[in-house]
């Protein structure tokens, strides 16, 4: 039995992750605002220490942390607030369970990113730049002036780079802990019902094609996870995986179009 860290696990993707790796037998520490063994805000440095906190007063050892938690940006949402939960909130749990992870002697992480990143081109590049350079601050005041539809796939480019970059120091494949990220499409959960819910933006819930004809599962999702967290994919090193129906592939049959980013400058 392994002990596995989930945030955002009371509900959508979060949830269905908890509930397989319990089916798997392994112990799962949830961490939410609500309906969780530890109980915090991850929009603050406050509550990301305070999640930290918590999980390490219940485990010296962790060999798995999936930071799930996330909002997406729909009207009237504060887009300063998705790059705070987003982003920092993530990294955040990560580094902090830095020993912990290490501990188990051959360890994942698994970061939600989001097929956004390349199917919703035109986001601001500016705000993920700032993102990887740790600037929390000016992330935020550069997410403010850009409307958080934009700003959600720049968080979640963020997440996926900083993975990839990270993942090959001492710090993390040195000390036996592996860094990837899953990109999922459209998905039935909280988060996507609000998206259709949407004045603005719910008429676009369901226009980007799908090969499979549908949207996804939160348990297909929390498949894929958890095969990214476990002994089976201890080769799967910095990599993106899109699990979307084929959205991406049907978009971008070679490479994505339109998807001008500027350099980053880091």
């Amino acid at each position: 039995m392994n002990t596995y860290v989930v945030t955002g696990a009371a509900s959508g993707i979060g949830a269905a992750t908890t509930a397989l790796l319990r089916e798997q037998d392994h112990r799962v520490i949830t961490v939410d605002l609500r309906d969780a063994d530890v109980l915090a805000d991850l929009s603050t440095p406050e509550g990301r220490d305070s999640a930290v906190a918590g999980v390490r007063d219940v485990a010296d050892v962790v060999h798995g942390l999936v930071p799930c938690a996330g909002i997406a940006g729909l009207t009237g949402v504060d887009s300063a607030l998705v790059v705070s939960v987003n982003f920092f909130g993530a990294v955040a749990l990560v580094r902090g369970l830095q020993p912990q992870l290490a501990a188990a002697d051959g360890a994942s992480v698994v970061l939600l990113a989001s097929n956004s990143i390349t199917g919703m081109p035109g986001w601001d590049s500016s705000v993920a730049a700032h993102c990887l350079r740790d600037d929390e601050p000016a992330a935020r005041a550069a997410a403010a002036a850009v409307d958080s539809v934009m700003v959600y796939p720049a968080s979640k480019a963020a997440l996926a780079w900083w993975a990839r970059r990270e993942v090959v120091k001492p710090e993390w494949i040195g000390a036996g802990i592996r860094l990837n990220s899953v990109a999922p499409g459209l998905v039935t959960t909280p988060m996507t019902e609000k998206l259709r819910a949407d004045p603005v933006f719910g008429q676009f819930a369901d226009s980007y094609p799908s090969a499979v004809g549908r949207p996804g599962r939160p348990e297909e999702i929390a498949a894929t996870i958890c095969f990214l967290l476990s002994d089976a994919a201890a080769f799967v090193v910095g990599s993106v995986v899109y699990v979307d129906g084929g959205t991406d592939a049907i978009l971008h049959p070679i490479s994505p179009e339109g998807w001008d980013v500027a350099p980053l400058d880091l």
